[in-house]
């Protein structure tokens, strides 16, 4: 029976978190679930286990209620448990759970390739679906070297792409790459986010040609990195004038999240392989490339698929996202993410004179990066907002940029409070011991 009944309440702690019962279940996992994916912190201490999430809100399995600025990751742009999402999954399930992947279709995969080859900013787009986000990475670099004949990829650095081998080959980070490192495609060359155009134009004209250039239009888990006005236009037009396939990685940053339905509509850009995930299902797994037919139609060479998945378009999925295109695409949410954004910015940027352990502070619309001094001070932050009954996470290459991502659909209040504990949060964290 679930207790929340609404998603618009402010923190609520009934004791200590983690609390005895996610303490509990927190040794069960170490017990029997691999390390590394099992959700434990470094040296195997508790971690919260959630049981419910409403809204921006979350219950853990202790009766903890906290207001999530972590939005899942970015999944849960409206909201935790949609109820237009949820509707529609309880509907399809009635119908059909499962379809036949890459051999029998099912009404709502065609209804959802129409859907977001109108939406997205593609010419001629078609749709090629994907089961997570570093699946899609993984199918535009295939799409690119298979469409192009070429061999070259640059990426930029810092960027987060996945970590599949594929897409561990643009993803820039050694603690990721160092140990798979023989294993990884040689060909990728990686420049620093927000170079000069023309650094980036003189890479394309040296050397063999290249197939794509992949970007993050704006920075992710790497540190949430906001390049120049115009920056990313100036990238396009370097891939035009040297032949090369603009790939954008908006896995995060897609359906509405910096105020705009896609981050490239910032700059007016059009790619021609864009990838989208997260946010796309209302809470599903669910991600997709779309791409300029021209690009696509290099998979057409008969026989046996040559990238899918035994759940590709999964039905329940479809229906979902389906479900929450028209409210995640709406002006009426984008106005409101846009002004919300601005509202929290306009307060974010007085934390680095306010607090000493805040060295900077960066995003747009409802994606913001706190940069702490170290990974140590992000740690406390971090766990003083839990501790007064907030969720959120740092990341980065030295884990000190905590990440505010809330569902895009958070109350204006809620919001306030939230980053009115994260104030005493930071205040609590302080600079790094001497």
């Amino acid at each position: 029976m679930a207790r929340l009944r609404r998603g618009d309440l402010p923190p609520r702690l009934a004791g200590a978190t983690p609390g005895p019962r996610s303490r509990r279940l927190s040794r069960t996992l170490a017990r029997f679930e691999a390390p590394g994916i099992n959700t434990l912190p470094p040296g195997g201490g508790p971690t919260l286990v959630w049981e419910e999430a409403l809204g921006a809100n979350v219950l853990d399995v202790d009766g903890n209620r906290y207001v999530d600025l972590t939005g899942g990751f970015g999944v849960a742009a409206l909201g935790h448990r949609p109820p237009a999402v949820v509707a529609a999954v309880r509907r399809q399930a009635g119908l059909l759970v499962h379809g036949l992947g890459d051999v029998h279709a099912h009404p709502l995969r065609a209804r959802l390739a129409a859907r977001l080859a109108r939406l997205a900013p593609v010419d001629e787009a078609q749709v090629y679906f994907a089961i997570s986000g570093a699946d899609a990475v993984e199918i535009a670099l295939k799409s690119a070297l298979l469409a192009t004949g070429r061999r070259r990829l640059l990426a930029f650095t810092p960027a987060y792409h996945g970590l599949t081998l594929g897409a561990l080959s643009v993803t820039a980070r050694d603690l990721f790459r160092k140990p798979f490192a023989h294993r990884l495609a040689p060909d990728v060359e990686h420049l620093p986010h927000g170079c000069p155009p023309a650094t980036l134009a003189a890479r394309l004209a040296a050397g063999p040609p290249v197939a794509a250039v992949v970007v993050e239009p704006i920075v992710g888990r790497e540190g949430i990195l906001v390049p120049p006005a115009g920056w990313v236009a100036a990238v396009a037009a370097a891939c035009r004038e040297h032949g090369a396939l603009l790939v954008a990685d908006e896995i995060l940053t897609a359906f509405g999240r910096t105020g705009a339905r896609f981050a490239v509509d910032h700059d007016r850009v059009r790619p021609d392989l864009l990838c989208c995930g997260k946010a796309l299902a209302g809470g599903l797994p669910l991600a997709a490339v779309v791409g300029r037919r021209e690009v696509l139609a290099a998979w057409d060479r008969g026989g046996e698929a040559l990238h899918t998945a035994t759940f590709v378009a999964h039905p329940l999925a479809c229906a979902a996202a389906l479900a929450a295109l028209p409210r995640l695409t709406s002006a009426r949410l984008l106005a409101r993410v846009g002004r919300l954004g601005a509202e929290a910015g306009a307060r974010l940027a007085a934390w680095p004179e306010r607090f000493p352990a805040v060295t900077a502070v960066r995003g747009k619309g409802l994606l913001w990066g706190v940069e702490l001094r170290d990974g140590a001070t992000a740690d406390r932050a971090v766990a003083a907002a839990r501790d007064r009954g907030v969720l959120w996470l740092a990341g980065g290459p030295e884990g000190r940029v905590a990440q505010i991502i809330p569902p895009l659909t958070i109350a204006a209040r809620q919001l306030a409070a939230a980053l009115d504990r994260l104030e005493e949060a930071l205040a609590a964290a302080g600079p790094s011991p001497a």
